[in-house]
């Protein structure tokens, strides 16, 4: 155990932990979510609470330290902020295996694009509920993407740059099949819905994720979904005024 300078005694992991439980950082410059998000985390199976950060520089410095399995990482911190430092940390090849996840206080937070793009999992809004909570840190932790597909889209179709109308070429160096995959993981898919769609195996499907993911560099499922809309492969609608 470690005692922070506000008396919150913290346990950080100092020796390989049980593989079963999915070690968290928790990145939010406001003590009383942290401790709110710790509690929950402590008194449910599985899951290990290593640290906590309350800027984003904290959150780099508590990555590279901990290697934690998921940083739940809040956009608006002081010092910097947490796209930054999502960038950092994604783009530290010794952190390949620590996963963000980034918490907004509303689903279409402006930040929440630019942080997907510089390689965020997914992004949950703070007042999830605790089941919510929990399942999107296992699904990040299992190198899956959390993206509601209507969330998604209107977050992508708010925040992107606007491209031509129509379903574009998209990105060089793939095939028709993975172009097809493509597109449809940028609508929102899942791999079982797309191995029905496409009336393919569904281990058919994760053969072209997984091309996917290697041809384009891409970090995760997510970064599919944020290359599929930038190379204008899928062209966002945007929502009816009011909604």
């Amino acid at each position: 155990m470690t005692t922070r300078g506000d008396g919150t005694q913290m346990r950080y992991r100092t020796e390989p932990a049980d593989p079963s439980e999915i070690a968290v950082l928790l990145a939010d410059d406001q003590a009383l979510i942290r401790e709110s998000f710790r509690a929950l985390l402590d008194a449910s199976p599985g899951f290990e609470p290593i640290g906590e950060a309350g800027t984003g520089c904290e959150a780099v410095r508590s990555a590279r330290e901990h290697r934690p399995d998921v940083v739940l990482m809040d956009v608006r911190m002081p010092e910097m902020d947490g796209i930054e430092a999502t960038r950092r940390i994604c783009a530290d090849p010794e952190l390949s295996s620590v996963h963000v996840l980034i918490l907004t206080t509303f689903d279409l937070d402006e930040y929440v694009y630019a942080a997907l793009a510089a390689g965020a999992s997914g992004f949950l809004v703070k007042d999830a509920g605790a089941s919510e909570l929990l399942h999107g840190i296992r699904l990040v932790a299992a190198g899956e993407a959390l993206l509601a597909p209507s969330a998604t889209r209107r977050l992508i179709a708010a925040f992107t740059g606007t491209g031509p109308s129509g379903v574009g070429h998209g990105p060089d160096g793939i095939t028709e099949r993975e172009r097809e995959v493509l597109v449809l993981i940028g609508r929102g898919l899942s791999n079982t819905e797309i191995a029905r769609q496409l009336q393919v195996a569904l281990g058919t499907v994760k053969t072209h994720v997984g091309r996917l993911l290697h041809k384009l560099g891409a970090r995760d499922r997510a970064q599919l979904v944020i290359t599929a809309y930038d190379s204008g492969l899928v062209t966002p609608r945007r929502p009816p005024l009011g909604r």
